[in-house]
């Protein structure tokens, strides 16, 4: 697939069909992410009322967060993420912890704040993971990351 020659809006439907994470994240993985619309797209689909495409927009706010945050508002990521996370379709809440964990692993002015809303939520506390997995607990996952960062 030439993903130069895909326009926003053709990405936009593929998104829309899509009823897998599997399929999202193929999407996601090598169209989307390298696509020249990719932050007009996040943008559009961080406030979409469809699940799948919120969780592309989440996925790419999570991209823009550990590799090109400059523009990006972490305080107003940090009050959305804590107020509508509990409440957020599955599909969603799984692109938005990880915008959370990005957030504190990458940004130690933000990491106390992030450990604080990945506590109080608790969100994904008891996932079961493989050993030597790192857990998608945020407040484990940021501290694991950033004591890898030596």
């Amino acid at each position: 697939m030439d993903y130069k020659a895909l326009s926003a809006d053709e990405l936009d439907a593929m998104v829309r069909s899509i009823r897998f994470t599997y399929e999202s994240e193929w999407l996601y993985s090598y169209i989307i992410k390298i696509h020249p619309d990719k932050e007009a797209l996040r943008k559009r689909w961080m406030n979409d009322p469809y699940p799948m495409a919120q969780r592309l927009g989440w996925s790419l706010t999570s991209g823009r967060i550990a590799r090109e945050p400059e523009g990006i508002d972490m305080d107003a990521l940090l009050n959305r993420i804590e107020t509508e996370m509990p409440t957020a379709d599955p599909l969603i809440q799984w692109t938005m912890n990880s915008a959370l964990a990005q957030i504190g692993i990458n940004h130690p002015q933000y990491r106390a704040r992030a450990l604080a809303i990945g506590e109080k939520l608790g969100i994904y506390r008891d996932y079961p993971v493989s050993k030597g997995c790192t857990s998608p607990f945020a407040p484990i996952w940021i501290n694991e990351m950033v004591k890898r960062q030596g």
